[in-house]
């Protein structure tokens, strides 16, 4: 398999620095530029040169874990998938709990090269402040494994904590060793170049139980200055249905000339997810599936989306990061989740280039506060990479990098969730919601408008 130019400079600068005798490399690569080839590449050559005798990775989900195991044995031409004759394996990061001392003690016995995909989901530069995934890198791996490659589209956690085998500068910030952001990958006509539509409206009355009605001209303000919660927005019916309107008015346009061109929405919840699934059904005529980690096999339905030419898939946590469904071009963003880090990795599901005419990436949301800045700094590949090295106490540290990551769902590790000022993980059992906030009356008056940043122009 012919390697990218920026694949061939990363393995290049890889085995340097591992014949240089030093372990850890770190590489951080825009989502959807193909990490998890340029890692097989740097195997196979590890290979070649008689450097190691077995490859262990390790990733968020199970969707991405099937991902990397087609690569290795593609690009090796070797069985990986951990048994018997196997040139490796491939486990999440959930199994790191489980894996037994006869499972650590091949990295005592042989030459291992060890990869962490999305690193960021380990958090750690010691046991004080390590989350459950991090300190098992630390207690067994770190001074065992020959050789350890970490890569990230997103290098940085949402709760500041330092990421595991990070390096970082003076200013902490972490130091990657090969970099290859979203605006080269743009030049090069690796990823797409990404079209986001920020969606308002320009009157929006608000009454709440403490105040009288009043009237804002964007949601930013509304948000700002009123009760009304993003949340409100994302479910409104009127909202919704305007949202879908614009997504598969643009996937129609992209199908005329890609006819599997696909769309993937993001829910909320499962019965968010649900609500939306019905309505691209009944109110749009629109090929739909769903998938949520509710389901028994969501690997299967996601591979089946990405083989058919299905128009919608209404996703609730399943697509995100490393999900491999080149045919995407359209995405509808309705989660509650305001992160930068998930914000941008479900932005790369869309901007993976393939073989159709037409390679342009659309991506709606709502020009809420958060979503429009992150917006505006796509550009910057390491947005706010300050680490917190000091916490209150140990017991801090394990409150925000323990067990968090092991709770919730398919791979989301960095942080509960919140909205409204109430924590949240599990959104889908949230019907007495009004009892516990009521929200505002409000109406959306106004005409939509919409603002349209492309980036990278080439």
């Amino acid at each position: 398999m012919k390697l990218r130019k920026w694949q061939s400079a990363c393995v290049k600068q890889v085995l340097q620095k591992y014949n240089n005798y030093l372990k850890h490399f770190m590489c951080l690569a825009t989502p959807a530029a193909g990490k998890t080839t340029m890692a097989a590449e740097v195997a196979l050559q590890l290979i070649k040169q008689d450097k190691i005798d077995f490859v262990i990775c390790f990733c968020p989900t199970k969707e991405v874990e099937q991902g990397i195991r087609r690569t290795f044995e593609r690009h090796l031409n070797r069985s990986f998938n951990g048994s018997i004759g196997a040139l490796g394996g491939v486990y999440t990061y959930q199994s790191l709990l489980t894996l037994t001392s006869e499972f650590w003690q091949i990295l005592r016995e042989y030459r291992v090269l060890v990869i962490f995909d999305e690193l960021h989901h380990c958090a750690g530069d010691r046991l004080a402040n390590a989350n459950a995934w991090g300190a098992q890198i630390l207690i067994n791996i770190c001074g065992y494994a020959t050789y350890t490659l970490g890569l990230s589209g997103t290098p940085w956690r949402s709760d500041q904590l330092p990421i595991t085998l990070g390096r970082y500068l003076e200013d902490n910030k972490i130091e990657c060793d090969f970099s290859y952001g979203l605006k080269e990958a743009v030049a090069d006509a690796v990823c797409r170049q990404p079209r986001i539509v920020l969606i308002d409206n320009d009157r929006i009355t608000v009454t709440s139980r403490k105040e009288e009605a009043k009237t804002f001209f964007s949601l930013t303000d509304a948000f700002s200055g009123s009760d009304l919660a993003y949340k409100s927005i994302i479910s409104e019916q009127e909202t919704m249905k305007y949202i879908l309107s614009q997504g598969i008015s643009k996937l129609s346009e992209l199908r005329q000339q890609n006819p599997d061109a696909g769309g993937l929405i993001v829910a909320s919840s499962i019965e968010h997810a649900i609500e939306l699934a019905q309505m691209l059904q009944s109110d749009f005529d629109q090929s739909t599936v769903m998938v949520s980690h509710q389901d028994s096999m969501p690997s299967e339905i996601i591979d089946s989306y990405r083989k058919q030419n299905t128009e919608w898939i209404v996703s609730v946590g399943m697509i995100s990061e490393g999900t491999d469904i080149p045919r995407l071009q359209v995405c509808c963003y309705l989660s509650h989740v305001r992160t930068e880090m998930y914000y941008r990795q479900v932005l790369g599901r869309i901007l993976r280039v393939n073989t159709s005419a037409n390679q342009e990436a659309w991506f709606y949301t709502f020009a809420e506060a958060n979503l429009v800045k992150y917006a505006n700094r796509i550009q910057s590949d390491l947005p706010d990479t300050r680490v917190i090295y000091e916490l209150e106490n140990e017991a801090a540290s394990y409150i925000h990098g323990g067990q968090i990551g092991q709770s919730l769902p398919n791979g989301i590790s960095e942080l509960s969730l919140s909205f409204d000022g109430r924590t949240n993980t599990n959104l889908n059992n949230d019907a007495n919601l009004n009892e516990l906030y009521k929200a505002p009356d409000y109406q959306l008056i106004g005409q939509y408008r919409q603002k349209v940043i492309s980036l990278f122009k080439v």
